[in-house]
């Protein structure tokens, strides 16, 4: 189905006749504040930027540099009660959305302008089907009938990569794994066919096969049918590859901004210098240790005069502690730094910082956690007709995790990753297999032992906001089970609350914050507190950084490693990203369809992978440099995925296969060792 065909007479409703030159979005010195209890935070201050119809532009930035407020803000989505948009103006298609009225407003919203929120669970209503949802807009803006919003709806589900579309119509999001519930809201964003998407940080959820074809989806369809885009991420492989523009922000304000080659090849703030020397990159040999930029934002209740880079600046000068102005630099951009003119002149360079050894601290005398033969079966209803299905989520899984070792687990949305996880912290019961912890099976262990091993196997979880407890302070999240499990005296539980919030890159005083004051990113950082708040031997880190910006998932890493390396901890490091993956794991787990197609040191993996299905991952894997990513051609995984309904015969992955024979329908291949420690499941090797 091509891009045009999507749209149908739709995009008819392009006129040719705009004028390209004018902007389609023109926000100019937006200032947007929140009235809390703590004073008045000036979330974004003085944002000035424009977007053309059928431009890509990117925003990037840490957790609450205010990226997704400069989205909310053009939205009118900030809360009534405490948001408040004091300067500024924003124009769009010739009109002042700050002046138009509620009612005006809504017309606009999802028919001219969509978002693709950040947590697809959060943004979907749990009461209502996914085929209910993805109806709606299109029978209020487009006037459809159920017929053809049905009919739109299978299309849309198809684009997006969901097998069995049609029977998923009638599905609740709690059925829909985190990739596929943010493929969901990808296709609600993209069912008017809108002149501008927000897409706040689209692929975090999702797997880089996917994400390699939902960009590059929204990449044509911006191209062909002048739909501009702004892509909130902090993803630099992603902006690398798609992005026209970037602007980078710190602090409320803009850093830097200018075309996206400039920034990534001359940056000309310490800042964007910084984030990209942060990225664990796949072309490159990993380093002993990720770069990252010490110490916090600041507060922005309560914002350093001057620059509000400088306390973190190795590159601070008095003229500093004055407010710098976004000066014009020489790539064509602009830099709010006063020295950009020396960055420029190649008298500034940011040093690398001091590395560590090999994390080689592995303890191989026995595993900490062995499973062996693990399968899970799920019952789903099929419907009135259809009965009940079995859906094989987890077959004939097998693997080791030895003390002191991080074990990655890497594959498509719904490969069952999250569910190996959920049977290993005994929240599943598995269908058949054996789990072993520290010696003791799980399935004889007593209630008593289940308890005392609960508490030395933690987990971080994929989505922040449904797993910490809304009615709880962030203090109180930590300290729980502090409490619950003595592991300190009372009178040390705040002072380790503290200490634990600092690990993790918070400020103490995020303690007194509720999950939904903070960012999606800061949300994160409190699950990772917690795990490490029990002092465990194990930790399943289940996409424990995919919410994370570059530079503080970096100092996560690190933190990681540094625990790791001090107390020997074992981590089922489950994760989409490739590049993360190859830089904090010994050895990798690739899965697909509930299989294991691949296990190998990190290195081999890498370097020769045997499967077909692992190198269609590693070819799908931006990289963070637009000149390597413009030069070559995306590389798609061809075929839909199979429907867990009705899996294929034979090998899973020989509906995808580009080296599938009559033999790989035929045959389920087994795991066999290839070469001395690397095993794949593949009849073709």
């Amino acid at each position: 189905m091509s891009i045009v065909e999507l749209g149908g007479d739709l995009r008819e409703k392009v006129d040719a006749r705009r004028d390209l030159a004018a902007p389609l979005l023109a926000v100019e010195d937006l200032h947007t504040q929140f009235n809390t209890s703590r004073g008045v935070v000036r979330a974004v201050e003085g944002v000035s930027f424009t977007v053309n119809p059928g431009e890509i532009v990117a925003i990037v930035g840490e957790s609450g540099s205010g990226k997704s407020v400069t989205a909310l803000s053009i939205m009118r989505l900030l809360p009534r009660l405490t948001g408040k948009i004091p300067k500024g103006k924003i124009t769009f298609d010739g009109r002042s959305l700050l002046d138009l009225s509620d009612e005006e407003m809504r017309e606009i919203r999802g028919r001219e302008i969509s978002m693709i929120f950040q947590e697809p669970m959060t943004s979907l209503n749990p009461l209502l089907t996914i085929g209910l949802q993805i109806k709606e807009p299109l029978q209020i803006h487009l006037g459809m009938s159920d017929e053809q919003a049905q009919a739109r709806a299978i299309e849309l589900l198809t684009l997006v990569g969901i097998p069995d579309p049609a029977g998923r119509l009638d599905q609740y999001p709690h059925q829909f794994s985190g990739g596929m519930r943010q493929r969901v809201m990808i296709a609600i964003g993209l069912a008017c066919n809108p002149k501008l998407i927000i897409a706040d940080e689209p692929t975090t959820a999702l797997d880089v096969t996917i994400q390699a074809q939902i960009l590059e989806l929204m990449k044509n369809l911006s191209r062909k049918l002048n739909i501009a885009l702004i892509v909130i991420t902090h993803n630099l492989g992603v902006v690398a590859r798609y992005a026209d523009r970037v602007i980078v922000m710190y602090a409320a304000r803009v850093a830097e901004q200018g075309p996206a080659e400039a920034v990534f090849h001359k940056p000309r703030h310490p800042y964007s210098m910084g984030l990209l020397r942060s990225v664990p990159r796949l072309d490159r040999p990993r380093g002993a240790k990720l770069e990252t930029i010490e110490g916090l934002p600041p507060n922005l209740a309560s914002p350093p005069p001057g620059c509000r880079f400088a306390p973190r600046c190795p590159y601070r000068i008095p003229i500093c502690d004055q407010e710098p102005p976004l000066f014009a630099t020489d790539t064509g951009g602009q830099s709010r730094c006063h020295r950009h003119a020396e960055i420029a002149a190649g008298a500034i360079n940011w040093a690398a910082a001091p590395g560590v050894g090999e994390n080689r601290v592995t303890d191989m005398a026995a595993p900490v956690l062995s499973v062996r033969n693990l399968s899970k079966n799920f019952m789903v209803a099929g419907g009135l007709r259809r009965g009940t299905t079995t859906v094989r989520a987890v077959q004939d899984v097998s693997f080791n995790i030895h003390r002191g070792e991080t074990l990655g687990l890497v594959g498509e949305s719904g490969c069952g990753k999250t569910t190996v996880g959920r049977l290993i912290l005994d929240l599943e019961e598995p269908t058949a297999g054996d789990i072993e912890f520290e010696g003791q099976n799980l399935a004889t262990a007593s209630a008593a032992q289940i308890k005392a091993m609960r508490r030395k196997m933690q987990v971080i979880f994929q989505d922040p906001y449904s797993s910490l407890n809304p009615r709880m302070t962030v203090g109180q999240i930590i300290a729980e089970p502090l409490q619950v499990y003595k592991i300190v005296e009372r009178r040390k539980v705040q002072p380790r609350v503290a200490e634990l919030l600092e690990n993790v890159g918070l400020r103490p005083e995020m303690a007194e914050r509720y999950p939904h004051q903070l960012s999606g990113g800061q949300r994160q950082r409190v699950g990772i507190a917690r795990a490490l708040a029990m002092e465990p031997s194990f930790i399943v880190c289940d996409e424990a950084v995919s919410a994370l910006d570059v530079s503080i998932q970096g100092q996560i890493i690190n933190l990681l490693e540094d625990l790791q390396r001090k107390f020997k901890l074992a981590f089922l490091f489950i994760a989409h990203d490739l590049a993360v993956v190859r830089h904090i794991s010994a050895r990798v787990v690739v899965m697909y369809f509930g299989r294991v197609m691949e296990i190998a040191d990190r290195d081999a993996i890498y370097r020769e992978p045997l499967h077909p299905y692992t190198r269609v991952l590693l070819d799908a894997a931006p990289v963070p440099d637009p000149t390597v990513e413009k030069q070559r051609e995306p590389r798609l995984i061809k075929g839909e995925l199979p429907s867990h309904m009705a899996p294929p015969s034979g090998c899973v992955f020989n509906t995808r296969c580009p080296m599938a024979s009559q033999e790989c329908r035929e045959i389920v291949p087994p795991l066999e060792e290839k070469r001395p420690g690397h095993f794949a499941a593949c009849i073709k090797v």
